[in-house]
């Protein structure tokens, strides 16, 4: 068994203000995005522009905690919510739906295209590879706060949570999982599979069918949410039942990119079109 590292959730104060540590991890999951999207767009055949970036990063900040936190509301704690309304700005005790976040993002990408007249998936394919940082972070943030803890296990790694609730018991370290699933690992698959021109829309599906799947997986060794419980079969979990149609979505979406979109090509900057014509025409001159 591994010992639990004591990290006091609060990670330092300003007078009366608290700094939680599952805040930090937003902060660092923003801004590691927004840091490795403008080194992107630096590529110029992505076709991006790093004060596009910043913009971008505005309108997804907006829909991540809009999302998340009305979707944490909504899917999991809507007896909580109409108990008590305000308990839904009181993001600092957490609870962050990453599917209520997935459909924030969605309509600020789509806004975004929308505003700077270009495609949704010019925009969601960009975005896709810089994700799981953020995820990974979060799920730090989840470790640290000691929530969302894994079913009960004799496993060498498991872990006992000071949680009244955990029971005392050994535990699955269910958020580490994710943090090496929806974190690192995804990250690196997305990140590789991106380093070169691909079908648009090919990187979303990818991201929804791998996310989906690694989601789906980790639901069996983390306890279900009390509300829920299980819905079906002693095993379904909410988390599995709203990830499931995102897998079928990305292998859809990544059968239809291949399939029948055309395929990404590299953009050819204008002074890079301008440099060329004009080196042409200086050879014919020559020539003459």
């Amino acid at each position: 068994m591994l010992p639990y590292p004591q990290i006091d959730p609060v990670a330092f104060r300003i007078g009366p203000i608290s700094i939680y540590w599952y805040g930090i991890m937003y902060l660092i999951g923003f801004g590691g995005g927004w840091w490795l999207g403008r080194r992107r767009a630096r590529e110029v055949w992505r076709g991006w522009r790093q004060e596009q970036v910043d913009d971008l990063v505005f309108y997804i900040v907006l829909g991540v905690l809009l999302g998340g936190r009305l979707g944490y509301v909504l899917f999991y704690d809507f007896g909580s919510f109409l108990a008590d309304p305000i308990s839904l700005f009181k993001v600092w005790q957490g609870g962050m739906s990453f599917h209520g976040g997935l459909i924030g993002v969605i309509l600020a990408m789509w806004l975004f295209a929308r505003r700077r007249d270009t495609g949704f998936f010019n925009v969601a394919d960009f975005v896709a590879p810089l994700v799981p940082i953020g995820l990974g972070a979060g799920r730090i943030g989840n470790f640290i706060n000691g929530r969302l803890w894994g079913k009960e296990t004799d496993l060498p790694w498991g872990m006992v949570f000071p949680d009244s609730r955990a029971g005392g018991v050994p535990r699955h370290p269910s958020q580490l999982y994710e943090v090496l699933l929806e974190g690192v690992v995804l990250f690196v698959v997305l990140w590789l599979f991106s380093r070169r021109p691909r079908p648009t829309m090919a990187l979303s599906a990818l991201f929804l069918m791998l996310y989906g799947v690694f989601r789906f997986l980790v639901e069996f060794v983390r306890v279900p949410d009390v509300q829920y419980g299980y819905l079906a079969f002693d095993w379904v979990t909410m988390g599995q039942v709203l990830s499931l149609p995102m897998i079928l979505a990305g292998a859809f979406m990544l059968w239809y990119a291949y399939g029948r979109a055309p395929a990404a090509s590299p953009v050819v900057p204008p002074k890079e079109i301008g440099r060329k014509r004009k080196g042409k025409g200086s050879r014919k001159k020559r020539r003459r």
